[in-house]
């Protein structure tokens, strides 16, 4: 101990110095006196890790002492100010030599390091392979997922194309009209649709619906109602006959209590006249020719597929040289912007006032845009369909 009393010095250390750095060579050790130290690894990495925090009594940066170069196994931070007693290399030498109980105890201190080292070391593995077990289950749940949502996705996009090809693919001529349509499902199928049929060189059949529900659910319904409805429209029976014969077909064949708002009507392109009747469906817009729009009276209309007896909304509009008609579903007037107002029916109204000495096609652009433009970055949360019609 006199020895050692001989040639230690004290030092004062503040708290956060680095007495030794990872592979840093040095040669001296210290004692710690008062205060606490941690041992990191890999400091500043990704990797950095505490191995140990030593208090009072500790020695440290003893086992550099024993590396063939010198270097340091550990970095060595001052948790708190600290006073140790510093030795050099070549005093604990002549130490170690001199004195054999010095250099007993000296390396069961370092066998004890070295077992702590190796426990701690067994410890990490164990908690990185348990790491690696629960990313690679996590990986696998994410891979599964994927693939069934890659499933799903191919699923959508086949129903989608079904979907798509039941409504009407290529355009037929309507004497003295033009006519467009676009639809627009919130996901990749929906519920809403739209047909028109030739009944003969003077009659045509005009439908828009839109399903309660969206997704596939609403498209299988869409096309079951969609098939009962041309089935029937092609007899040509009157608007009111041909809707309560879809609604006694729905009745008979809706286990999953869904039902559709739906507007069916036959225009005559002699008359100039387009009767319908309406099944709980927004009205048709009717414009002139200077944009003002054609008011009627109107009674309110029930969904198919929910009641027995039945209530339509029957009436009949011109449609004259110049005019446009509108027919579409909630969607375009529910659409939101960011601050949750709705687009609404003026608004609308306005746009097809705008594009009254337009195609139908360009009249459904120019709505269109708008209602993008309007709605913005909010979500899209409802199907949107817009059939125009416009007198030449």
């Amino acid at each position: 101990l006199a020895r050692i009393a001989e040639a230690v010095q004290q030092k004062q250390v503040v708290k956060d110095t680095l007495l030794f750095q990872e592979g840093e060579k040095g040669g001296r050790f210290y004692i710690l006196v008062e205060g606490q130290v941690e041992i990191l690894k890999a400091l500043g990495t990704p990797d950095e890790r505490q191995l140990a925090v030593r208090e009072a009594c500790a020695l440290l940066g003893e086992l550099s002492l024993f590396s063939e170069d010198g270097s340091h196994t550990a970095t060595v931070r001052a948790l708190t100010d600290l006073e140790l007693l510093e030795l050099q290399r070549e005093d604990i030498d002549g130490l170690l030599h001199r004195e054999p109980q010095f250099a007993y105890e000296f390396i069961r201190t370092l066998s004890q390091r070295l077992v702590e080292g190796e426990d701690l070391t067994i410890r990490d593995l164990r908690r990185k392979n348990r790491e690696l077990n629960q990313a690679y289950e996590d990986l696998r749940g994410a891979q599964k997922q994927l693939i069934e949502k890659e499933k799903y996705e191919k699923e959508l996009e086949v129903a989608r194309q079904i979907q798509m090809s039941m409504l009407p693919r290529k355009p037929i001529g309507i004497p003295h009209y033009n006519y467009f349509a676009r639809i627009i499902p919130m996901i990749g199928v929906g519920g809403d649709f739209f047909d028109f049929i030739a009944l003969d060189n003077q009659r045509f059949a005009l439908a828009i619906g839109d399903v309660s529900d969206h997704g596939v659910p609403a498209a299988l319904f869409m096309a079951l109602t969609a098939t009962l409805l041309r089935v029937e429209a092609i007899s040509g029976a009157s608007p009111e006959k041909v809707l309560r014969a879809v609604n006694r077909h729905l009745l008979g064949m809706n286990d999953a209590g869904m039902f559709v708002t739906l507007l069916y009507g036959i225009l005559d392109t002699q008359t100039r006249s387009f009767q319908y009747a309406r099944a709980g469906h927004e009205i048709p817009l009717v414009l002139s020719a200077k944009g003002k729009e054609s008011h009627r009276e109107h009674g309110r209309g029930q969904p198919l597929g929910l009641f027995d007896e039945l209530t339509l909304d029957l009436g009949e509009v011109e449609i004259p040289e110049g005019s446009l008609m509108a027919l579409y579903t909630d969607g375009i007037t529910d659409t939101m912007n960011d601050q949750h107002i709705r687009f609404g029916v003026e608004r609308f109204r306005k746009i097809l006032s705008a594009s009254i000495n337009e195609s139908a096609h360009a009249a459904v652009d120019r709505a269109w845009n708008e209602l993008e433009t309007y709605r913005g970055n909010t979500e899209q949360y409802d199907d949107l369909t817009l059939f125009i019609l416009k007198a030449n």
